[in-house]
């Protein structure tokens, strides 16, 4: 399938490109290094990610408070929670973690499970790898993330594949270089310590020219690496990229943005050229290539009698889905789908509606959101409801309803919007046996993208054998690298320990979501997609919540907390999470 995106992509410009002399320069002394690293000990590794650790807690306000100041968010209001818990958040974690399996490698040649790897029903190897801890636990009760592996990985064969890097003899090294992301903030960073941790490369990281402001703070962070000549960092827009993508000192390249981006880099420029590389499967690019490359997110609601107040909840869930990041999220909620009959279809749609109405309209700060937003809502006849003012920097929240699932030329299906858009499409069935195998087939046919899905159950369902069968065959089925079970993918994402990436039946001929994993600090290999749980409701409210009062003083203490984790924390967030 391809995505409609290739012609409304924008760029933007750099104010700091770093010169064609700078750029030799630093591949000439990562290529001069990458051996030296390559050959380095798991303890000695992870004895640089224990220097870098304070000095990413030390950055991590002066990060943030710059991060508000380009999306237009105020310090005191809970929207700025988003920064913290997509920035300093995830990333001081990941450098935790990868702490953790550098030692568990040093000590017996293998990062530690939390649990012994199971199986599923149909005989799929699953490794359980949240919660990671008695107080990831503690922290998030109710909640659980399993890997399902290939159906070639065996369970018995999971741990002897772990971390395969570490088993080479005297490897060689190679250079990374990482094409970074410019809406979330611990993108870049977390890219180049997956390829320098578990694949053992050293990094050139190209900041994205919309978040290059971030640059200078990951240089202080990683001074370390910085100083080892293990880590360089590069500025600049897509002419900059493309050099390094074709210098020879660059081995390898990993890339989150557009589908477009990467076929330009693998491919060529359109046209025929490019087309007969394709059908030939003859890439231009001769070096490896890894990608995360956005998804048009689905969320299927299989239908059930909801309380009131699970509805609620439910809606606010899927508010946050949409509003987070002024929806410029790969994992953003973009597609409801419902059922035509389904009695709470017309509630559920008005109190997500109601939701984003006492949601401000954020900075559309994403270069192309204008001209997708227009793209996509102008002319459009039927249910399109906005909330909010548009200006000359934002733009309103837009649902668009009852979408015609048949409608092969639907562009909401092909085009992931990156703009503050979330639509509606309904199927005919009712029983929700038959509503989970047709909305598993729609997702995986109609809609673009490999990356995530959502699955909302009401947890009375699952009671009945045949239905928590039949959903056991949609996980299974879904064609996407993380699949949500009443909570939204972001937390896939946010957690770490999961891998994170789009489903491996993605080609380099038909891209999709991408290629590869990131994150999964466990160092698994041969994974399939990881499958994450939560409960239908969370009381307190959980900060992430786009609802949550609260979240902009909880957010900060979370990040404490990931860097030093104690047991005596703990009462302190709850503290202030009550009430949020």
């Amino acid at each position: 399938m391809t995505s409609a995106s290739m012609d409304m992509s924008a760029s933007a410009k750099s104010r700091t490109e770093s010169p064609t002399t700078k750029l030799d320069e630093a591949i000439a002394v990562l290529k001069d290094k990458a051996r030296p690293f390559a050959r380095l000990g798991a303890a000695e590794r992870a004895g640089l990610l224990r220097e870098c650790l304070p000095r990413v807690s030390e950055v991590s306000s002066r990060w943030v408070e710059a991060a508000l100041r380009a999306k237009g968010l105020s310090a005191d209001q809970p929207a700025s929670s988003e920064e913290w818990l997509g920035g300093p958040l995830p990333t001081v974690r990941n450098i935790r973690l990868l702490i953790d399996s550098l030692d568990g490698i040093a000590s017996t040649g293998k990062p530690r499970l939390p649990r012994p790897v199971g199986q599923s029903r149909d005989g799929t190897a699953l490794v359980d790898v949240f919660p990671s801890s008695a107080l990831d636990g503690a922290l998030f009760a109710g909640f659980s993330c399993k890997v399902r592996m290939l159906p070639e990985v065996k369970s018995a064969d999971v741990t002897g594949k772990q971390a395969s890097f570490y088993s080479k003899k005297d490897p060689s090294g190679a250079v990374s270089l990482i094409l970074g992301a410019g809406n979330v903030a611990s993108i870049p960073p977390m890219d180049a310590l997956y390829k320098m941790f578990v694949d053992g490369n050293v990094c050139l990281v190209k900041m994205n020219p919309v978040n290059e402001y971030l640059g200078p703070f990951f240089e202080e962070a990683f001074k370390p690496l910085v100083d080892k000549g293990y880590l360089r960092f590069a500025y600049g827009a897509g002419e900059v990229g493309a050099y390094l993508s074709d210098h020879d000192g660059i081995d390898d390249i990993h890339i989150t943005g557009s589908d477009r981006t990467h076929d330009l880099i693998v491919w060529g420029p359109p046209g025929p050229e490019r087309d007969r590389r394709k059908a030939a499967k003859e890439p231009k690019l001769k070096k490896t290539i890894t990608s995360e490359l956005g998804c048009v997110t689905p969320v299927l609601i299989v239908p059930a009698r909801f309380s009131e107040s699970e509805l609620d909840f439910v809606a606010q869930n899927l508010a946050t889905m949409v509003a987070n990041n002024a929806s410029c999220n790969c994992n953003a909620a973009k597609m409801l789908v419902t059922s035509k009959s389904w009695p709470q279809r017309g509630a559920l749609l008005d109190k997500v509606r109601s939701i984003l109405a006492t949601v401000a309209p954020r900075k559309a700060y994403y270069p192309g959101a204008f001209d997708r937003f227009d793209y996509l809502t102008k002319g459009r006849a039927g249910d399109v409801v906005k909330l909010g003012e548009a200006s000359k920097e934002q733009l309103p929240w837009t649902l668009v309803f009852g979408l015609d699932s048949n409608d092969k030329d639907e562009k909401l299906f092909s085009t992931e919007p990156f703009c503050p858009i979330i639509s509606e499409t309904t199927l005919d069935e009712s029983d929700p046996v038959a509503f989970l195998a047709a909305a598993t087939r729609f997702a995986n046919d109609r809609l673009w993208g490999t990356l995530s899905a959502v699955v909302m159950i009401h947890p009375s369902l699952e009671k009945d054998p045949t239905v928590a069968a039949a959903l056991d065959k949609a996980v299974a089925e879904l064609r996407y690298g993380a699949v949500g079970i009443n909570q939204w993918t972001g937390l896939v994402y946010g957690t770490v320990t999961p891998p994170w990436g789009a489903h491996p039946s993605s080609t380099l001929e038909d891209i999709q979501g991408g290629l590869g994993w990131v994150h999964n600090t466990f160092m698994l290999e041969g994974i399939e997609k990881a499958v994450l749980r939560g409960p239908l409701t969370i009381a307190p409210r959980p900060p992430w919540f786009v609802t949550n009062k609260k979240s902009h003083l909880v957010a900060p203490k979370l990040v404490a907390m990931e860097a030093a984790p104690s047991w005596l924390k703990v009462p302190g967030i709850a503290l202030t999470a009550l009430g949020g």
